[in-house]
């Protein structure tokens, strides 16, 4: 049976994780408060599209259908069957041919954002829980969203329940989102009683598919544990017609584990020691963590799909930030 590091129990020889002193529950859970008050903090960084508008994430965005918009693009000769209310009748009477005026159908944005927060979130070895790290980055991306001019709501899932939030244009909605995130955040706890399944986050995925038909910029974050061909089916569904973000949350534990002591591990129910004194104990778990990453990473080729790390183990705004602006300089040099 596989374990998943979700929360540390009991260690012995083993220092317990040092989260911010801030607060007994600092990096632990986060309130709404906490989440609002990141509304300063979501600046200087966007999201670019698929088919870029030359610049970042606006209110409205060029849309990949063509009509009578907003944006003229370009003139070209008439076709049977085109608007005659589109041609130009300056050009048509000094070439003598019929030209029409094509516009490029400027069109909003909604932003879905999905955001984890199932028992396998809840772990943590420095400065805050995963759960709390993506709490954190979803509300930067709720208020980057709004403060731009888009639509925003998303759906928060846990190991039972999916709640969805209908997009809005309002800082009320906002906090709304922060409100609903924080009570779900609220609910983890490591002796949690849960019946965990590996379909949820393929649920949820199927459950977003069924919302964006089209034109809207979805951000998934989590640390996609229980993810298989089922998902990347659906990431490659969504990324057909939307624009798709994925934000992996890590914690680096998993990649620099102690040399002794033991830990115990928790499934949820079920819990586990572990002797990290244990060559084969420790090489076993983080062959496992690295494996994870790189088809998770594969992704960003195969699917085109950007994958952003973000680390529990920093602060998350910096992090964003930081991401963000490298997955737009690549995006640029293409």
């Amino acid at each position: 049976m596989a374990y998943s590091l979700s929360a540390l129990g009991r260690s012995k020889g083993v220092a317990r994780p040092q989260l911010a002193a801030a607060g007994p529950d600092k990096g632990v859970h986060v309130t709404a408060k906490d989440l609002v008050a990141l509304e300063a903090q979501a600046r200087d960084f966007g999201f670019l599209r698929k088919r870029p508008v030359n610049r970042l994430l606006a209110g409205r965005h060029a849309s990949h259908m063509r009509g009578r918009g907003l944006a003229f693009e370009e003139l070209r000769n008439y076709l049977p069957g085109d608007d005659i209310r589109s041609i130009d009748w300056r050009v048509t009477a000094r070439s003598g041919k019929p030209f029409v005026r094509v516009y490029d159908e400027e069109r909003d944005r909604p932003a879905l954002i999905v955001v984890d927060q199932r028992m396998n979130m809840f772990f943590g070895s420095r400065l805050m829980m995963k759960s709390v790290s993506a709490a954190e980055t979803a509300a930067l991306c709720a208020w980057r969203v709004m403060a731009l001019g888009d639509r925003v709501g998303g759906f928060i899932f846990n190991d039972s329940r999916i709640d969805e939030l209908v997009p809005h244009r309002s800082r009320a909605a906002v906090i709304g989102f922060a409100t609903a995130l924080a009570r779900q955040n609220g609910e983890l706890a490591a002796d949690l009683e849960i019946e965990r399944g590996t379909a949820q986050l393929d649920k949820v995925l199927e459950t977003v598919a069924r919302v964006a038909h089209h034109d809207h910029l979805v951000i998934v974050i989590s640390d996609f544990e229980g993810h298989g061909p089922r998902t990347r089916d659906l990431l490659l569904r969504l990324t057909v017609s939307n624009d798709v973000i994925a934000v992996l949350v890590y914690d680096p534990f998993m990649l620099d584990l102690p040399e002794s002591g033991e830990i115990v591990v928790s499934g949820g129910n079920l819990q586990a020691e572990l002797a990290m004194g244990h060559g084969r104990v420790r090489t076993g778990i983080t062959d496992f963590a690295r494996q994870h990453g790189e088809e998770l990473l594969a992704w960003q080729q195969e699917l085109g799909l950007p994958m952003l790390l973000v680390s529990a183990a920093e602060e998350t705004a910096p992090q964003l930030r930081r991401t963000l602006g490298q997955l737009a300089w690549r995006q640029r040099r293409r």
